[in-house]
This record gives structure tokens, C-alpha cells and sequence, in this order.
């Protein structure tokens, strides 16, 4: 950079006097910029310049969006915490709470360092979003921040600038477009693409430097002949030649196209007074010039998140060439191109109630930011929270109507589904049906922009599991998946308390005794559990076996002296032919009833009181408590006996289902010897006693069941 190419205090101050007009206010400016100044004394940047440059740089990029005095405040001095000898204290004595909190922000985000080498980036995100979500100034500052770094990025080495440049295009930019920072967020596109893709982005260049001569002299052809238009019916106005960024062009590069095909190369913005007269305006083009079709929109019935306001029609004008034009008053084309924050400056000097707008813009601008707070706040894991970031809140969505005409977003490919639950769970849980422009719809049809979305409800209605594949939206999937959760776990409280209770008559103890005081302080200390539902819902979802709990109360006589392990392998000859024993002989072998192992699981044996050896499968959770008396056992090579085994069966329909199974289990020449339903209040449950030959039998069973399209699972329980 040469030193005439340096600003100077004078040019920002020149910006800020344009539209911040109060003299207290211009002097916190002054007053940060000479504490910043002697604070980076001595202090220079890799390109060689004065430190000083940069924060002054930031300030000044901000002053075209029109920040109020606090952001550049916190701009001049973003750095002053972080690289000088100043305390917080100090600092807050001097510049007072909202600016200190607004440099520690930035101060905090500066700290973070993003690796884009992976797609799952979810500690950054949400460090970056709770990092910004307080004051939406401090990501003001950083993305000001990462421009002017941005611009000077070519004295810092190759490596560096490729990653600098790919944070910039999964972060920074997205997060400018959010919040309607389009100036800001085209600049960082075509910096990275720059760094990143050197050769293609001056392919470009080049291209655009060659055609710009003809595209110039059509552009002002078809100017004139819209101005005249307009003037001729008495509409004030302007028109401007818009340019396409280079990253834009790349990005319909990248998909396909040719050069040549970009159409909107060739573009137009109309600026008007009153909103009326954008639509007055299209009118009249679209009398004049045939529109394309399907290429017009309405972004100011319907405005964008981040407030973005204008039509958007593509005509063939002059010589049959393809115009793309924006029409839209001065005050939106403000907010387009700078941001919110212009927004408020507009207001002020066009003597408009600027603390009613204040209040207005500032809860639309946080909207973005809050949704992806409650996604992280949701249950999900780090890849489902990024790709909720990526393809709900920074890429295009459509917008819907309730019947009342207020605006839902939602995700592109959403359901009736998704919107009965954005507007409330109680909505989504009780829906039974969907009405989209007054016709009937099934709850999987995909809702398209400007589409008005009626949904029926019935209190007794209640979500169904097959749902979780019709929604798109997480946040919705994430309240079915706790609806059923919630669901799920009292079915399993339920079973676990009658597995318990039963196992308790078998062994002919008291149930009464059991339910002591003192007995369950026992269980609960034991097992490191709360209360009574925990204990049933870990008997009935397998964790902890009934009989490993009642041995917690009813402490059994003095153990056995343990059967010492002889090296000798004997072979044991009764109905658990298949089993081998280690050193001993001639001894009673039981399969377990609890786990049932069959031939191929890994299995251990366990030493029982007067019967035998009891053979279970590695990894039932009965034998955590008797490992004491756990034997060696294994598999003899030649099998002759058969093997039950228990498998619960979870389905998405309410149909009985029993004969499709059974006919899967009769192909296989697998035996059921029984069979029940354990749940049908939203969807079908099934427990079922299969004989098979061996673990490959039994395996080949779960798949063939699994594949049945309205199975969610199979599972091999332990009692």
C-alpha cells in the first residue's frame, strides 16, 4: 500500500460527520482513536504499516453502514485488550461497560481458532454464536475485522492466506449475509475466491474486462429506454448498472454453466420513492418488456430474514438480451446493501420515530441468531447441529402462510408437519391432517413459497413414528424423537416393574418385604439410582436383571466353596449337548433363561447353588454381579440341539403386522414358539421366542426382519 493510499483520522471523521451529528458523541470517537493510537505505538503490521492503520481501517468500513458511535468506539479499540498494556479497569473507566463489553467479544472471538479442514465445525459455530448473540455489534466488528484483513492478506504466507480465506467462506460471509451486510459480504467472497482459486478468479477478471465494453453500451441502451418509460407516467426515480460479484459468477461456473449463459451479467436496479410505486414501476416494464417466467419475486410483501426488500423480475430487453431488474425504494436499497444498521441511520435522517424502528429492527435482526441458539440448545450431536446450521439457517428456505397471513420459514423441502410444529409442539403432535391453498394435501407434500399452510388438529390425536421420515426440519424431528422417547421409557417402566414383580412370586418372596424402606435406600445406593420409576425403567430396559436386583435385598447363604478349575477339558453328555466345560466332569449345564445364548455367541458359565452350571452370554448384564463365580466354557465342534432366543420387534404402523413376519421366519425354517404384542398406542411392539440353529441362523433372522420396510429395529433381549 502506498502512503497516499493511507487514511487519516480526518477521512473517518469526514464519514462519521455525514451521519452521526451529535458533538459528544463525535468526541468518544476522537477520544478512542488517540487511546488507540498511543496504546499500538511502536506496534506494526506485516505489510509494514502503523498498527494504528488497521483499527482505523475497521472503523471506516463501518462508517458505510452507518454504525452508531459505540461500534466504532469498539472498532478503534478491538485490539487495545488483547495486544496492550491496558487493564479492564481502565478501560471500563475510560470507555465505559457497553463498549468494553463490545471489545471483549471481539476480543474473545478473536481468540478462536476454526479448522475448516473439517466439515463438522460445531465448537466453533457455537462459540462464535454465543460469542455474538448479546450484542449483534460484536459480529459487526469481527466481519469489519476480517475485511480489512482480508485486504492486506497478501503480506502473510500462501498457507495462511488459503485458510484464512476458506473461514471466510464457510463463516464470515454467510454470517454477513445473514445480516444483510451485502457490501461487506461480496468483498469477502471475492478476496477468498482470490486467495483461494487464483487462476479462476482472474480467468474472471479477465472475462468481465473484455465484455465490459459491450455490456456497458446495452446496460445504458436499456436505461434510457426504462427512464423514459417512467418518466412518461410520473414516476421519480433512478436507475443504476448493477455488477455481478466475481464469486457469483464462479459459483454458476461451478454448477455448469457457461459465461456466456450468466444473463444476469447484464443488470438493473430501479430506486423510487413510495413502495407503491415499485409495483407501479414493474407494471410498466413488464408492459413494455416480456418477463421470463418463473423469474420474479416479491421479497417486499414477503421480506427475507435479514430484511432484505425488493422485486426481482428478468425481462429480454434491448436486442433480445436478458436483463435482470431489481426495483425497490432508496431506504430498502439502503438496508441491501449495508445492512440493518443502515436502517436506523435512514430513519434518523428522514426525521422518522427512530426509537419505534430501533426497537422493530432489532428484534428482526436477532431472529437468525436465536434460531441457532435453540438448535444448539436441542439434544443433537455435532454433525446433526452443523448440518442443521448449514441447510436451515444459512442456505435458502421458503416462506409460508398461516391462514391469519402471518409469515413461517421454514426449510426448502418442508412439510405441513413442519410447519404445524414451528408454529407450536402441541400443533405437530395433535395434526391429523394438512389444507395448502384450500385443497387437501398429504402431510409428506412439500410446501413450496407463498403457500397458505390450514392444519386440522384432534386432542386425541398423537405423532406417529413413520413421521421422522417425512419432516425435514431438525427442530421438529427432535420433538417427535422426544415425544416418543418420553413414550418409550414409561413402556419400559411398566415392563420393568412386572418383570420384577414376577421374578420375585417365582422365587415365592415377599413383595411386600421387597418394597421396605430400608430395602430400596439399598437398591437405590447400590445402583447409584433416585427413585423407583429408575429402577424399573433399568430392569425393563435391561440394564440391571430383576434377580441381580432382589439379591441386593435378600442376601443369600454362605457361598459354595468355588469348584477348582482342573486343566482337563471333559465333555458333558445331557440336554446342553453342545457345551464344553472346563475341568469338570459329569455336571448338570443349563442355558440361561435370561440372555439365552445359542451356538456361536461368546458365552461364559456360571456356578449355581444345587443346579449345575448356568451358561450365559458374555455380555449379559447379570453376570457384573457374579463374577466371582464365572467358569471357563465353550462351544463344543459338533452342535446337535437347537436354541430359543428372545427378540423384541419395533415397528412404524398400527397394522397388525404378525403374518408378514411369520412369513419371513418360515422362509429362514425358523420355529416361533411365541409371540406377543406389548404396545399399540402409536405403533405396534413385538416380543417374540424364535428357535434357530445357531448365531448365523439367528443373525440372518434380525436382517431379513430389519429390511421389512416398516421394522424400526430388532433386538435381542436380556431379562
Amino acid at each position: 500500500m502506498n502512503k497516499k493510499d493511507l487514511i487519516t483520522i480526518e477521512d473517518l471523521m469526514t464519514k462519521v460527520d455525514s451521519y452521526i451529528k451529535n458533538p459528544k458523541e463525535r468526541e468518544k470517537i476522537l477520544d478512542a482513536y488517540f487511546f488507540a493510537k498511543e496504546k499500538h505505538m511502536g506496534q506494526y503490521r506485516k505489510s509494514g504499516e502503523e498498527y494504528i492503520t488497521h483499527p482505523l481501517n475497521v472503523a471506516l468500513i463501518l462508517t458505510s453502514i452507518y454504525a452508531d458511535s459505540e461500534c466504532l468506539q469498539a472498532a478503534l479499540l478491538h485490539d487495545v485488550l488483547e495486544d496492550c498494556d491496558v487493564t479492564e479497569e481502565e478501560f471500563k473507566e475510560k470507555f465505559g461497560l457497553v463498549v468494553y463489553r463490545l471489545v471483549d467479544g471481539v476480543t474473545k472471538l478473536g481468540r478462536l481458532h476454526f479448522s475448516t479442514d473439517n466439515e463438522y465445525l460445531v465448537e466453533y459455530y457455537k462459540k462464535i454464536i454465543v460469542g455474538m448473540s448479546e450484542d449483534v455489534r460484536v459480529i459487526i466488528v469481527k466481519l469489519a475485522d476480517r475485511l480489512h484483513n482480508m485486504r492486506t492478506l497478501w503480506a502473510t504466507p500462501v498457507e495462511k492466506q488459503k485458510k484464512k480465506s476458506k473461514e471466510v467462506l464457510e463463516i464470515f460471509a454467510p454470517l454477513a449475509h445473514h445480516l444483510g451486510i451485502h457490501k461487506i459480504k461480496s468483498e469477502l467472497e471475492d478476496l477468498a475466491l482470490r486467495y483461494l482459486k487464483p487462476t479462476v478468479f482472474y480467468d474472471i477478471a479477465e472475462k468481465l474486462n473484455k465484455t465490459k465494453a459491450e455490456r456497458d453500451a446495452t446496460v445504458y441502451e436499456m436505461q434510457e429506454e426504462v427512464s423514459d418509460l417512467l418518466n412518461a407516467h410520473h414516476i421519480p426515480h433512478q436507475i443504476k448498472g448493477r455488477s455481478k460479484s466475481i464469486y457469483s459468477i464462479y459459483n454458476k461456473l461451478d454448477k455448469g454453466k457457461k459465461f456466456s449463459d450468466i444473463y444476469d451479467l447484464l443488470a438493473l436496479r430501479v430506486l423510487v420513492d413510495e413502495e407503491q410505486d415499485c409495483y407501479l414501476a414493474l407494471g410498466l416494464i413488464h408492459s413494455k418488456f416480456r418477463p421470463l417466467p418463473k423469474r420474479f419475486k416479491d421479497y417486499i410483501a414477503m421480506p427475507k430474514p435479514n430484511m432484505y426488500q425488493s422485486l426481482h423480475t428478468t425481462v429480454f430487453g434491448i436486442d433480445g438480451y436478458l436483463f435482470e431488474i431489481q426495483i425497490r425504494t432508496y431506504e430498502m436499497d439502503e438496508i441491501a446493501e449495508n445492512g440493518i444498521a443502515s436502517h436506523w441511520a435512514y430513519k434518523e435522517n428522514n426525521g422518522s420515530n427512530k426509537t419505534a424502528n430501533l426497537q422493530s429492527t432489532t428484534t428482526q435482526k436477532l431472529q437468525f441468531f436465536k434460531e441457532i441458539m435453540e438448535l444448539s440448545n436441542d439434544k443433537m450431536s455435532s454433525e446433526e447441529f452443523v448440518s442443521s446450521v448449514k441447510d436451515e439457517v444459512l442456505n435458502n428456505n421458503i416462506y409460508v402462510f398461516t391462514p391469519k397471513g402471518d409469515v413461517i420459514e421454514l426449510p426448502t423441502g418442508a412439510t405441513p408437519l413442519d410447519f404445524a410444529y414451528k408454529v407450536h409442539s402441541e400443533v405437530g403432535e395433535t395434526t391429523v391432517g394438512a389444507i395448502v391453498n384450500g385443497n387437501i394435501v398429504p402431510l409428506d407434500y412439500e410446501l413450496k413459497s407463498n403457500d397458505i399452510v390450514k392444519i386440522n388438529t384432534n386432542k386425541a390425536a398423537h405423532p406417529s413414528i413413520e413421521w421422522l421420515n417425512i419432516v425435514k426440519s431438525t427442530q421438529a424431528k427432535n420433538k417427535i424423537k422426544s415425544y416418543f422417547s418420553r413414550n418409550e421409557k414409561e413402556i419400559l417402566i411398566e415392563r420393568g416393574k412386572e418383570n420384577l414383580e414376577k421374578e420375585l412370586r417365582k422365587h415365592k418372596l415377599s413383595i411386600n418385604e421387597f418394597y421396605l424402606e430400608k430395602n430400596l435406600k439399598e437398591i437405590y445406593k447400590n445402583l447409584k439410582i433416585d427413585n423407583l420409576d429408575d429402577l424399573y425403567y433399568y430392569i425393563g430396559s435391561g440394564k440391571h436383571s430383576p434377580n441381580s436386583v432382589i439379591n441386593i435385598v435378600f442376601s443369600s447363604e454362605e457361598e459354595e466353596e468355588k469348584p477348582k478349575l482342573l486343566k482337563s477339558i471333559v465333555k458333558v453328555n445331557d440336554t446342553a449337548s453342545d457345551i464344553i466345560v472346563a475341568g469338570i466332569d459329569q455336571i448338570k449345564v443349563n442355558i440361561a433363561s435370561c440372555c439365552k445364548p445359542v451356538y456361536g455367541d461368546d458365552i461364559v458359565g456360571y456356578i449355581t447353588r444345587g443346579n449345575g452350571i448356568s451358561i450365559h452370554r458374555s455380555n449379559c448384564h447379570n453376570l457384573s454381579y457374579l463374577d466371582d463365580r464365572c467358569i471357563e466354557v465353550k462351544w463344543d465342534d459338533k452342535r446337535s440341539n437347537k436354541y430359543y432366543s428372545d427378540l423384541l420387534i419395533r415397528t412404524n404402523s398400527l397394522e397388525n403386522k404378525l403374518a408378514d413376519i411369520i412369513q419371513v421366519t418360515s422362509k429362514l425354517g425358523v420355529n416361533i414358539s411365541s409371540i406377543k404384542t406389548i404396545s399399540r398406542n402409536d405403533a405396534a411392539i413385538y416380543e417374540m421366542e424364535a428357535v434357530v440353529k445357531d448365531k448365523d441362523h439367528l443373525d440372518k433372522l434380525i436382517l431379513d426382519l430389519d429390511n421389512l420396510p416398516y421394522i424400526i429395529s430388532v433386538e435381542r433381549l436380556i431379562k
